[in-house]
């Protein structure tokens, strides 16, 4: 897994911040309808989910980053939205317990298989943080990652949790998910540019976390390259 991870259970005791001047969802009570911003957020992050899942089945490999790219950027439209609202408060001081998580270990391994030439990429965490080396991270842990943390929130709001679906959403955007998926973003825009813009992808730093498989780094490079040329439709 990525080193984006946060502690899902048990969590502190819920907050409201002083962001008085975001506006507010109208949060329903438990057991009643939710209302047209939590099914909005909850169809974004279920759509999400299922697109990750189906992409990861590996039939169609030629539109994987396509798909994937067009998939996070609007989950980070929706984790927007969450963001610029003010702090969710749910009805509940603790979060109810939702019985065991999902195991996201079958999705990473087929995403990982998937995206194998161009998993690995690199990111520094934190822009507004002190100077630092970047980090090699993977596509195939960081997705499944998000989508472990999205179903969390998916079996509140299916149980009729919907402000505790609506908080937990909100906090892991505002502290994982929405660093990860930017990060995400930014590998996979990087990819379609290089193959569009006819720039060699470089070769992997020293170091980096690569899965040793035998392969150089010039092999890798030319691996990723195929891989991105065969799926844009462009001869290399």
């Amino acid at each position: 897994m990525s080193d984006r991870t946060i502690n899902q259970q048990p969590h502190p005791p819920h907050q409201a911040g002083p962001q008085q001047d975001r506006p507010a969802p109208h949060i329903h009570a438990h057991g009643s309808e939710p209302d047209d911003f939590a099914v909005q957020i909850a169809d974004s992050v279920e759509s999400f989910v299922l697109a990750v899942t189906e992409v990861a089945k590996g039939d169609e490999p030629g539109s994987a980053v396509s798909l994937l790219l067009l998939e996070v950027s609007q989950l980070l439209l929706a984790g927007g939205r969450l963001g610029a609202i003010e702090d969710v408060v749910p009805e509940d001081r603790f979060e109810p317990d939702t019985g065991p998580e999902p195991d996201s270990e079958q999705l990473r391994e087929r995403l990982a298989e998937l995206l194998a030439p161009i998993d690995v990429y690199h990111e520094v965490f934190d822009p507004y943080g002190p100077p630092e080396k970047p980090n090699a991270f993977r596509i195939s842990d960081d997705l499944a990652g998000v989508v472990s943390e999205l179903q969390h929130g998916l079996t509140h709001y299916r149980d009729g949790r919907v402000s505790e679906a609506l908080w937990w959403w909100q906090f892991s955007y505002l502290s994982n998910w929405g660093t990860t998926c930017s990060a995400v973003l930014r590998a996979l825009q990087s990819l379609i540019a290089h193959v569009r813009l006819d720039s060699p992808i470089g070769a992997v730093p020293d170091g980096a976390d690569t899965d040793d498989d035998g392969l150089t780094d010039e092999q890798l490079e030319q691996q990723a390259g195929d891989l991105m040329a065969a799926e844009l439709g462009l001869g290399r």
